[in-house]
Formats: C-alpha cells, sequence, structure tokens
C-alpha cells in the first residue's frame, strides 16, 4: 500500500509538470575546459602517463574512455544539455578528434599551483593555459590558411562567444595534506587563487568573455582520503567524512567565490559564473537514502521523504521512467577492501597485484547506479548525472539562473 502511494504521488508530479516542460539552451558554439580528473576526458590518458583499465568506461563507453569513472562525466552531461558533443582531449591525435565545438585542456592529478618534480601531472593550470593558447594560435593558422579546416577547428569569433569551464584545486587541496597541517593549507590558499586568477586575465585578454567556475567538493567524503586520515574516529564528522579536509575546502570555496566576484567587477563586460559543486555533493551524500533520480531523456530529481530506498519502473506519456536511489554514499564500487570503504591504495580500479604473495583485485560493485564513489576518488556516472541535473537547475550558481529554468528539465541524457 505504501508503495502505491508512493507511485501515485510521482505520477501526479509527472501529470502536472511534464505538459509545461521545455528545453532551455545555454547557448554557447564552443566550450574550452580546464581541470583536473573531474573533467579529463583522456589528457593523461593520451599523454602516455597512466592506462584505465575495465571496468572503467563499462556502463556507458564499454570501454575505458579517459575518463575516470564507469561512464559519463559531469561535463559530458553538460555538454549533452548544451547540444553539443563531447569534448576531446587537446592530447588527442588519434580518432580523428574534431574541435570545431572546443576542447578539453583538463588532465588528471591536475593542480592549480605549477608542477613540481614530485607532481604526479605536469599540466597545471598555467600549462592548460599554455596549450589553450597554442591550440588557437594554430587554429587560427589553419582557418586562414582555407575552408577545408572549418569542419574540425574553431574560427575567431568561436572562440569569442564560447564558454570557458574550470574545475580545478581539489589535487593542490588534497595532495597538500601528504605533508602540511591544516593550517598551512589554509594559509596558502591565497597563493592557490593568485594562480587561478593570473589563468582566468590570461584567457580574458586573448578575448574569452563567458566563464563558468565551479568550487571543489567535500574532500573529506573522498574514500581516498577517509582511508588515510580518517583512521581516528575523532577526526571525522556526523557524515563519516575528515572534517579538515571539508575544512579546507570550504575556506578555498569562499575565496575562490570572493575572486569570482572580484573577477566579475573587474571585467564588466564579461560575465563570470560561480558554480557551488560543494553544496550539490554534500547534500547528495548526507540524503542519499532520500533522492530518487531519473535516468529519461526528461530528467528531473527531487526529494522522496522516505526511509528506505525503492526502484521502479514507471511507463507514462510513452516513455520509460526509472526510479533510482542510492545504497552506498561512501564506499566505492570498484576497489578492493570490502566495507566500509572497499578502497586500498595499493590497486586501482582494474588492476590486479601481488603484494607479499597476495594477489589482489580491485574489481567492479554489481550495480554501479547504488553507488556515489566509483573508484574512491571519482564519482560514478549515476552519481555524476545527478550533480549535472542540479547545476543545471541554476539554483547552485551565482549570478543563479534559476528563473529560466522549469521546474522540470529536459535533459537529453
Amino acid at each position: 500500500m505504501a508503495t502505491n502511494t508512493w507511485i501515485l504521488r510521482i505520477l501526479t508530479i509527472i501529470a502536472i509538470f511534464i505538459p509545461c516542460t521545455k528545453s532551455f539552451h545555454l547557448d554557447f558554439p564552443a566550450v574550452f575546459n580546464f581541470g583536473d580528473s573531474n573533467s579529463d576526458t583522456g589528457a593523461l590518458i593520451s599523454a602516455g602517463f597512466e592506462t584505465l583499465y575495465p571496468p572503467n568506461g563499462q556502463t556507458y563507453f564499454q570501454i575505458p574512455s579517459g575518463r575516470y569513472s564507469d561512464g559519463r562525466l559531469i561535463i559530458d552531461f553538460l555538454m549533452d544539455a548544451m547540444d553539443l558533443p563531447f569534448l576531446n582531449a587537446y592530447l588527442d591525435s588519434l580518432g580523428l578528434p574534431n574541435f570545431k565545438k572546443g576542447c578539453n585542456f583538463a588532465a588528471a592529478a591536475a593542480t592549480i599551483l605549477p608542477a613540481t618534480a614530485s607532481s604526479l601531472c605536469p599540466f597545471s593550470l598555467g600549462v592548460q593555459v599554455s596549450q589553450f593558447l597554442r591550440f588557437k594560435a594554430r587554429a587560427l593558422e589553419l582557418i586562414a590558411k582555407g575552408r577545408k579546416f572549418d569542419r574540425y577547428v574553431p574560427d575567431e569569433n568561436i572562440f569569442e562567444k564560447g564558454l570557458y569551464m574550470f574545475d580545478i584545486g581539489q589535487n593542490d587541496l588534497a595532495g597538500a595534506f601528504y605533508s602540511k597541517t591544516l593550517d598551512q593549507i589554509l594559509a596558502s590558499i591565497p597563493t592557490i587563487l593568485v594562480e587561478f586568477e593570473k589563468g582566468v586575465k590570461n584567457l580574458y585578454d586573448q578575448g574569452a568573455r563567458y566563464f563558468w567556475i565551479h568550487n571543489t567538493g567535500p574532500l573529506g567524503c573522498l574514500p581516498q582520503n577517509i582511508a588515510k586520515f580518517g583512521t581516528d574516529s575523532s577526526k571525522l564528522d556526523e557524515l563519516g567524512c575528515v572534517s579538515a579536509h571539508n575544512q579546507a575546502a570550504k575556506t578555498f570555496n569562499l575565496q575562490l567565490h570572493a575572486l569570482c566576484a572580484k573577477l566579475q567587477g573587474q571585467y564588466p563586460d564579461a560575465n563570470v559564473t560561480y558554480v557551488d559543486i560543494f553544496t550539490i555533493k554534500s547534500s547528495l551524500i548526507s540524503n542519499y537514502s532520500r533522492y530518487v533520480y531519473w535516468l529519461i531523456k526528461d530528467s528531473v530529481s527531487f526529494t522522496i521523504n522516505s526511509e528506505v530506498t525503492f526502484y521502479y519502473m514507471i511507463y507514462y506519456h510513452n516513455r520509460i521512467y526509472q526510479l533510482i536511489g542510492f545504497e552506498q554514499p561512501i564506499m566505492a564500487c570498484c576497489g578492493y577492501g570490502g566495507p566500509p570503504l572497499n578502497y586500498d591504495n595499493r590497486v586501482s580500479c582494474g588492476e590486479t597485484k601481488t603484494f607479499n604473495g597476495t594477489t589482489i583485485s580491485a574489481k567492479a560493485c554489481n550495480d554501479s547506479s547504488e553507488y556515489i564513489s566509483w573508484d574512491g576518488i571519482h564519482y560514478t556516472e549515476t552519481a555524476n548525472q545527478y550533480v549535472a541535473s542540479q547545476i543545471l537547475t541554476g539554483k547552485y550558481s551565482d549570478p543563479p539562473f534559476s528563473d529560466k529554468m522549469p521546474f522540470l528539465l529536459k535533459l537529453k541524457f
């Protein structure tokens, strides 16, 4: 009886709102993205620094796609919402990459601060911006040579009207905890943001006018950080996340938000949008059992006030609606060690290694859609899809654009 009541309530919501649903398009001809593994679509793999093994990519691409997930990333869903193709990584050299609609300079393990000899990735934000400058100069050279290149690279007009996205900073903070105290990390944040500001200014000087800047998520809730820094329960918050890491993320985000406001004031002819990823992800983790998400073409997410997670298929208006709930807010889907974290830093997702005569393998769970964390560091496709849907409501942005969005978003997921 309770189940039927929930279904009736859901169908009532659908009946009320679907007729008035309409598309909202972020009208940009191209996207140029800068970031780390949260939005890397193949840079570090193309550079030969790392190899991804199955089951990475299993949910959507069926093979490892250069993305650190079982499927699509937040940026993939955002590109879909803008009617744009998935971004090719700047370092892609095979598979006939097309850069007409933009380019992705993000690289896993990238930092805002310049890389050092001990850095896991040489492609810091400054290097990514330099790659963009080279990319733009070369694209304009090719365009000047004749129209045969028009289909593959952007022209100057596209560079001026394109959207410049950022999702970077996580590694500057998380990596610092291995050698610095919390106070030292907090004191370093202004220096990190000076470097970030320099990158944005360089792009502005090149004609960029539309900036979309994600803050960093709750680092203390990543299984990797809990496994390393959360062995003492007194260092964990009520969600089981490492308090110090989340405090650093919050402080970084406050100062990044202030910087975005400063940049908007300095460049009145630009549009600087700050996106609160931290709140979206924190809410997902703290309320994981209450979320129901729609994996359909007409997508929406909302909260059900229920203690339990349930799954149904609903046929309505000639469409199939799949209701999904998250069962695991912290534990990794693809890993080794079992509950509560299923994470072992000795072996990455898809790897098999032998230690002291014992062979261990990091394998995937049976259903990744029940998990928020894919491999202890990155999110599952389902979680990424949820985050993207929340971004596109506009209410987590400054300035917000929720007044321009319908209650139900018609996203092409």
